[in-house]
């Protein structure tokens, strides 16, 4: 009978370190894992605070260069094309425009490295990586390494005034693009510019280019009229 008691002791005592042993191991694992994820969360804290780090550093300089005059201040997002650029008639910065839509494919109001590499391709000089680096450079004033569409008249402007070497992308670009900037074309604009701000001040050109494009609005719906009535009889004609 003490056997059977001593037996069962023993077996007790065995089962309550098992399961002790058991949970130890328990707790070990969760104990890791949370170790794990601590170390984790810590990896994170310390990549965002140094990208933070970096992204601060990198504004505390372009400030300093800007108090010490190696730098710029950016310019106003927001401008009046129209008013700016004076030399250009609103139908030439329209067209402008158009061109920078058209390969601002990512439609952020910027013309990146990659867009215009595609756009000197598509008008057929293409450019070599550095080349196209120093094809913004020579426009890119807030330092940001794109064009903007203002930096994007800039090229136009610089052009029509001459002052873009021969050899400059930037002239080539101009060139080629299907935007007459004058009659006389790039080089010559220079002189046609300046002959067109002594025939006419700037208010009355701009209200005579509005004038012109209402007038032709009116003539494109007047076409659309007469094309709608001309339909209505020959289909009024095919259902007697």
């Amino acid at each position: 009978m003490a056997s059977e008691e001593l037996a069962q002791k023993l077996q007790r005592r065995l089962q309550l370190e098992e399961s002790g042993a058991a949970a130890e191991g328990e707790e070990v694992v969760a104990a890791a894992a949370k170790g794990e994820a601590a170390a984790g969360a810590e990896a994170e804290r310390s990549c965002l605070t140094a990208s933070a780090g970096a992204e601060l550093s990198a504004k505390l300089c372009r400030r300093q260069d800007i108090n010490e005059g190696a730098a710029q201040p950016r310019l106003a997002a927001v401008f009046n094309p129209y008013t700016e650029f004076k030399e250009f008639s609103r139908r030439q910065i329209k067209d402008m425009e158009r061109m920078f839509r058209l390969y601002d494919s990512g439609r952020d109001g910027y013309i990146d490295l990659m867009e215009l590499k595609l756009m000197m391709e598509k008008l057929g000089a293409p450019q070599t990586h550095l080349g196209l680096k120093n094809m913004i450079k020579e426009v890119d004033e807030d330092f940001d390494g794109k064009l903007s569409f203002r930096e994007f008249l800039l090229i136009f402007h610089k052009a029509a005034a001459g002052e873009l070497e021969e050899d400059s992308g930037l002239l080539t670009l101009a060139k080629l693009s299907e935007i007459d900037v004058s009659i006389e074309g790039v080089k010559g604009a220079k002189n046609f510019f300046e002959a067109k701000v002594q025939a006419l001040s700037s208010a009355s050109k701009f209200e005579a280019e509005i004038k012109a494009e209402q007038d032709e609005r009116k003539r494109e719906e007047e076409e659309r009229k007469h094309r709608r009535a001309a339909f209505r009889e020959l289909k009024s004609a095919f259902t007697q």
